[in-house]
């Protein structure tokens, strides 16, 4: 069992990130291929669809444009804490890096339950829920903020002691775990596995505009989580894909830009500053008591 105590470099965490990244983009690219032939044999290959999977890669790279910028004050913040402030030093071991994932998959659930409740979290993240279709490349559809909100979540596994880059590392994995999980390809997976492990099934559930199906199923590897705090949903009648309301454009910019657009106007036309900060902190749905009344008397 000495394999267990095995200590591994930074080094060689940095190489398996970056080739579990690289070959997982690879792999992702040739499921895409094959769903959509699926969609074209069963005629349901549209302009529109093909618009939406090229959009979802174009916000990809807007995506790591920002990310390449936050990357370096991310990595010196998670080495600065690190450094000065860890309660253990822990050596990147199989017992750590397991132990890591773990951790950062529980962080995750509640990073991912945070984007949804939150105006400003919302208001990044909705574009990756934006799309009305769900296939492989909408794991790669990303908003302008969702590069940096991570590292609040994850500070205290650094703060625990875990070595910066295996904390990426476990980050990393808990993305590249859910990438698989957006195809409509998948059905059910056995019983035991849809016990404990978050599936396609599950996650379609997550990206449904359904009424039973909203801020459902947050969890990255682990449906566990979405069990143990209220916030699981089964995949029962057909899901419907995207937000309300919808965006209803395929232009990658307006796309990516669109959740804080809205922010901003919702923020500009407020009539007090208090108001204004209500819709960057409460969730996505609140409503001013303003606006309630111009609805109620709207409303016939």
């Amino acid at each position: 069992m000495s394999w267990l105590t095995q200590i591994f470099s930074e080094a060689q965490i940095y190489q398996w990130e970056t080739f579990l990244g690289d070959w997982f983009f690879v792999a992702s690219i040739a499921f895409l291929l094959i769903e959509l032939a699926l969609y074209a044999v069963k005629k349901q290959f549209t302009r529109n669809l093909l618009g939406d999977t090229l959009a979802n890669f174009i916000t990809l790279m807007l995506f790591l444009g920002v990310a390449f910028v936050i990357g370096i004050i991310y990595l010196n913040i998670f080495y600065y804490v690190y450094d000065e402030w860890r309660f253990f030093s822990l050596d990147i071991t199989p017992i750590s890096i397991v132990a890591a994932v773990i951790l950062a998959d529980f962080a995750y659930y509640w990073e991912h339950r945070w984007t949804h409740r939150v105006g400003i979290g919302w208001a990044t993240h909705m574009v990756h829920h934006s799309s009305p279709h769900f296939n492989i490349s909408v794991a790669y559809r990303f908003g302008p903020l969702d590069g940096i909100i991570p590292l609040f979540f994850h500070l205290p596994l650094v703060l625990l002691g875990f070595n910066p880059l295996l904390v990426l590392f476990a980050e990393a994995f808990v993305q590249l775990y859910q990438t698989v999980l957006h195809t409509e390809v998948i059905r059910k997976l056995p019983r035991k596995v849809e016990a404990v492990m978050n599936t396609p099934s599950h996650h379609r559930v997550h990206h449904g505009s359904n009424k039973e199906y909203i801020d459902k199923n947050y969890a990255g590897i682990f449906i566990i989580w979405d069990k143990m705090f209220g916030t699981f949903e089964e995949e029962k009648v057909k899901v419907v894909y995207g937000v309300l309301p919808p965006i209803n454009s395929v232009n990658p910019l307006k796309i990516f830009f669109s959740g804080l657009t809205g922010l901003v106007r919702k923020m500009r036309s407020a009539p007090a500053f208090g108001v204004a900060l209500a819709y960057l902190i409460k969730p996505p749905e609140w409503k001013s008591e303003g606006e309630m009344i111009a609805q109620s008397k709207s409303t016939p």
